[in-house]
């Protein structure tokens, strides 16, 4: 192996980019990359490491042995150490030996523009440059037309360490999920999946929440390429790809970013800034340029590299507030003596501003669970510039509301009637994610009341109710077909239960609700809108009956929804109506095929009688414990 010659992939153009942080196609050039100079092939590496007083690769190729593949320090006071190693091919495991100009502190550690990474709990880099050919020209092409907000948005989150499990136990490779996921997922009828994070993470009880590998897939499902058929099949099939993506903290693992070249680097070296004390880990220094750079960089790549179709950014509360999870002490104001943090706010609208220019048809969205204004305004109005965000306290209220037994629930009807107030602030998708079954919450089916006839038809209430609700949905894995324990990161969901009426039922529910939501335009054209919305009656607490109006673009296509929070079943019920013409039933969750009772109606015609407010009036069946939705 040769030593290390002189080799730059910088201009003095990228470096002043890097240093005032606005070079956001850094995987470019920091790293290790393949390759040929003066006719000898190898590997470029280059890693940013102000503090350092010398850098050495250090790999199988010199015996994990410092000293003699040392790195140049470049001369622009970069603080970027580069050069070539010829001889260096695809697959060799690497790391970096830094000697701190701090205290003479000594550190390995792994690339923080690495593109494939050892197996966990294996920690070394691995030189790789995925070579793969996309067939999803078409998807690319339309896909504005499918990721818009004014478009049918269905997302089914994934854990894919645990969606499902080979015989042995062992995990289904990116190969296997691109058959039986993509399948699965086509089949439901989800217009999108959510990864929960697959950038590399070296303890799996964090979820992938805990990333060290911020540019790598992680190898525990197979190689970059291997990613990249997944989300080219997921395309080819119709569906977007949304990634979970983490610019809020990072662990303190060894091989980490943090004390990365024995200083503060990535990290705030204020511990009331750059500490977390909820996760125990390290937190973004948002006012450093170059740090800046690097999470801007990361969120292009996976757009740019893997042709995914949205992120959805982990944790923006924690990042947003400087006394977030903090005690009084704890933390201290910004320049304006109050609790924001201007450097991360800054930050989130520098990069919703250059993804959305960048990538057409892309979505940023955010869980974001305070009531911090504008998160899904547009940047050049003052908002944070996100697609989307969550609406935590829908799907709090709303699971809140679902536990308690239906003959209580006529003293908390404002509790479902209350979203209505806040429903159009922010471009909001209602999420029942992940966090809503861990922890002793329990799985959604038994959290409800009743004996299992009627847990289940709360659970086709519910996601009735979630529907119909102006906004997107997400829905976590094994939700769709009453997953009755909790969600365990070590297991396979419990597949063996859709043998069961009630859970093919639930099942048949959701691909039917699916179905329903792209097939009536009434229920995503005005999603974000209160023109998609009205009420017929929000008052009848009595008997917990809600009617409604949801709205499109031709009123012709308007749907009436009404829904009963109770097991007794509400027959010839008045409701006001707009039109006088003939109603049908078009939707109905009490259907046998779903594990209802059956209880339907037949078209209803209007009559003269006065009510709600409407000059005409119909009379319908609404089920117990049910949603039916009427045109």
């Amino acid at each position: 192996m040769g030593k290390v010659i002189v080799h730059s992939l910088f201009s003095d153009f990228d470096i002043s980019l890097f240093k005032a942080g606005k070079h956001y196609r850094l995987y470019d050039k920091l790293g290790s990359h393949l390759v040929e100079v003066n006719g000898e092939k190898g590997a470029y590496f280059a890693v940013w490491a102000p503090t350092a007083k010398s850098v050495s690769v250090i790999g199988d190729f010199n015996f994990w042995l410092e000293g003699d593949h040392k790195l140049n320090v470049r001369w622009d006071s970069s603080g970027i150490w580069e050069g070539f190693i010829p001889g260096i091919d695809q697959g060799t495991l690497y790391k970096y030996k830094i000697h701190s100009n701090n205290n003479n502190i000594v550190t390995e550690k792994a690339d923080p523009f690495a593109r494939l990474c050892e197996h966990p709990p294996h920690t070394a880099s691995i030189v790789w440059q995925a070579d793969y050919k996309w067939k999803d020209k078409s998807w690319m092409g339309y896909r504005k037309d499918k990721n818009g907000l004014d478009r049918p948005y269905s997302v089914y989150e994934v854990h894919l360490g645990s969606w499902k499990r080979k015989k042995d136990d062992k995990f289904l490779s990116y190969i296997d999920l691109a058959d039986d996921l993509v399948d699965y997922v086509k089949e439901m009828g989800y217009t999108h999946v959510e990864f929960m994070p697959i950038m590399e993470y070296p303890y799996d009880p964090s979820w992938g929440y805990q990333l060290t590998g911020y540019f790598a897939p992680t190898s525990r499902f197979g190689k970059p390429e291997d990613f990249k058929f997944l989300v080219d099949k997921f395309h080819q099939n119709d569906i977007g790809v949304i990634l979970d993506w983490v610019p809020s903290h990072f662990p303190e693992d060894a091989h980490g970013l943090g004390n990365f070249d024995g200083s503060n680097l990535y990290e705030n070296p204020d511990r009331r800034r750059g500490y977390h004390p909820d996760w125990k880990s390290l937190i973004f220094n948002y006012g450093r340029n170059e740090v800046r750079a690097f999470l801007i960089s990361n969120a292009l790549f996976w757009l740019d590299q893997f042709h995914v179709d949205g992120l959805r950014v982990d944790a923006v509360a924690s990042m947003l507030y400087l006394d977030y999870s903090r005690e009084e002490g704890e933390w201290e104001p910004n320049i304006y003596g109050n609790n924001e943090n201007l450097e991360a706010i800054s930050l989130i609208r520098e990069l919703n501003e250059e993804v959305y220019k960048s990538f057409e048809g892309v979505q940023t969205i955010a869980e974001e669970s305070t009531a911090f204004t504008g998160v899904s305004k547009p940047v050049y109005l003052g908002g944070l510039g996100f697609g989307m965000k969550w609406m935590m306290g829908w799907m709090h209220d709303t699971l809140e509301y679902f536990k308690k037994e239906p003959i209580y629930r006529r003293h908390h009807q404002n509790d479902l009637t209350f979203s209505m107030t806040y429903a159009f602030t922010e471009n909001f998708m209602l999420p029942f994610s992940h966090d809503e079954v861990v922890y002793g919450k329990q799985s959604l089916v038994y959290r409800m009341p009743g004996d299992e006839w009627q847990q289940f038809a709360n659970l086709r209430l519910l996601f009735g109710y979630m529907f119909t609700h102006p906004g997107t949905k997400l829905m976590f894995m094994g939700a769709e077909f009453g997953q009755t324990s909790e969600w365990n990161y070590q297991h396979s969901l419990d597949w063996h239960l859709t043998q069961y009426t009630f859970h093919s039922g639930i099942q048949h529910l959701v691909k039917d609700l699916n179905a329903f939501y792209k097939e009536y335009p009434a229920l995503y054209e005005k999603q974000f809108s209160p023109e998609g919305f009205q009420w017929i009656d929000y008052g009848d607490a009595e008997n917990s009956v809600l009617t409604y109006i949801r709205k499109g673009h031709d009123e012709k296509n308007d749907l009436i929804v009404a829904l009963n929070f109770t097991p007794v079943p509400r027959e010839d019920y008045r409701i006001g109506v707009p039109k006088g013409k003939i109603y049908k039933e078009v939707f109905n969750s009490d259907q046998t095929k779903y594990g209802g009772s059956g209880m339907q109606n037949h078209p209803a015609k209007p009559s003269n009688k006065k009510w709600h407010g409407y000059a005409k009036s119909i009379e319908i069946n609404i089920p117990p414990l049910g949603v039916v939705i009427l045109q």
